[in-house]
């Protein structure tokens, strides 16, 4: 018995001499850079399924220098960004799994801890040891030699724990809009202008940039009887912003009434003539019009589309819609929208005409004008984009090129929030820009804040 116990301990032994313990982890993404610190430069994406190996090097200020692609490409990633879940005592346990997602692989040193041994047992050499071991898995009662072998344990008895890790690296991206005291696009600003906060405490800006990206938008457009006399003009507006798609922007043209009469006219495209010729067959029907319902669906169907956690994917995703505003048959509520909307990395952009709706006050309430107008106002606010009311429907000819402007002229922000509370709070964001020269006033836009997720 004290043979076979001796074997077992010196394959234990010899296994932790070659072997590093393996962690589940789960990750969004997060970015290797070249110094430890937020401002170094980015070397690299890292994301699921890839191979993380912690280098031997000191953690610096919070940070862990790690290697990916096995071993040729290393860098730094934030030490915080991993925790340790759960912890199994057993040498022979499994990592359970944590997450239906391809993990990331770190790989960690062993973690050993060292037993004395009573001085009246002799040690066993590293070949002893390793004989012992070869013959345990063939043989538990005879050496190499066929002689009963009498291991004798090694000088430190090692116990080898097993985590599953957790990578937590929550993103927040932003689309920023930067105007002037006259309302007028600031295009020339660099990340030292920008300061980020969230719930008003100031957050590290981790990726910063206003080279053009490619837009997503999709044109949303009431065909109620309420929209009969501008249709017309609707459609040429529409094609003034089909007509500013560069190559790799892509456009869904939805068509809607009351909330079973959303329809995809023609689904997301790069292709100029078939958007242009889905807006053409634009028709007017009755119903009940269903803003909120449509919204709903339309802001998740645009989030859905290429989806990626990949920098080098990012696309900005915009939603453009055209209607009088007043709602008259959703069965979502105004309520369920914007908590939606929260979740989502969209920006709306509205041209209500609501012009011709009601002024009077209804049974003691706000008229339906100005119901509308709030609603809008409400969406654009809420997302970063902008609204425009026309007075009349000449004005489409110029609020379509600006829209197109718009969704060209903006800076992309990322930041990882220091809250890491999971909890399915709301976290408000503020955008601030640094004064400009003489003293100029300047103003970001963006979404006014997001619900943190939840575990």
């Amino acid at each position: 018995m004290k043979i076979f116990f001796g074997i077992i301990i010196t394959f234990l032994f010899s296994f932790s001499a070659f072997a590093q313990s393996q962690a589940e982890v789960i990750v969004t993404s997060t970015y290797l850079r070249k110094s430890p610190d937020y401002s170094g430069e980015k070397i690299q994406t890292i994301q699921k399924g890839e191979k993380v190996t912690f280098e031997k090097s000191p953690i610096r200020n919070g940070w862990s220098y790690v290697s990916i692609s096995n071993g040729k490409i290393k860098g730094w990633i934030r030490k915080d960004t991993v925790r340790s879940v759960a912890k199994l005592a057993a040498f022979d346990q499994k990592p359970r799994v944590v997450t239906d997602f391809p993990p990331i692989i770190i790989t960690v040193p062993p973690i050993v801890k060292k037993t004395p041994t009573p001085s009246s047992k002799p040690t066993t050499t590293p070949t002893a040891t390793a004989t012992a071991t070869a013959t345990a898995i063939g043989n538990t009662t005879a050496s190499a030699s066929g002689t009963p072998a009498k291991p004798s344990a090694p000088s430190e008895t090692p116990i080898v724990d097993e985590e599953i890790l957790r990578v937590e690296t929550e993103e927040i991206s932003l689309n920023v809009r930067v105007v002037n005291a006259n309302n007028r696009s600031v295009n020339n600003l660099k990340e030292a202008d920008f300061k980020v906060y969230e719930d008003n405490v100031l957050q590290p800006i981790t990726f910063f940039t206003t080279a053009e990206i490619p837009i997503i938008n999709a044109l949303v457009i009431d065909n109620s009887r309420s929209l009969r006399s501008q249709l017309a003009e609707v459609i040429v507006a529409g094609k003034i912003i089909v007509s500013a798609n560069r190559p790799k922007d892509e456009s869904t043209i939805i068509r809607f009434v009351g909330k079973d009469k959303i329809e995809v006219v023609q689904d997301f495209t790069s292709n100029k003539p078939l958007l242009n010729n889905a807006l053409d067959n634009l028709f007017i029907e009755g119903g009940q019009t269903a803003i909120t319902d449509t919204v709903y669906e339309t802001a998740k169907k645009i989030e859905k589309y290429q989806s990626s956690a990949k920098k080098e994917d990012v696309k900005l995703r915009s939603l453009i819609l055209v209607s009088d505003g007043d709602d008259r048959g959703s069965s979502h509520t105004e309520q369920e929208l914007f908590e939606l909307l929260r979740e989502l990395h969209i920006q709306i952009y509205a041209i209500g005409f609501v012009s011709d709706l009601s002024k009077e006050a209804e049974s003691g309430v706000m008229s339906r004008q100005d119901k509308a107008r709030i609603f809008l106002n409400r969406l654009v606010e809420e997302t970063g984009g902008k609204a425009y009311f026309p007075d009349s429907i000449d004005e489409l000819s110029k609020i379509a090129p600006d829209i197109s402007g718009e969704l060209r002229t903006q800076y992309l922000i990322s930041y990882n929030p220091t809250n890491t509370k999971r909890d399915g709070s709301f976290r408000s964001i503020k955008v601030v820009i640094s004064e400009g020269e003489n003293k100029e006033n300047r103003t970001a836009i963006t979404r006014t804040g997001r619900n943190s997720p939840t575990n």
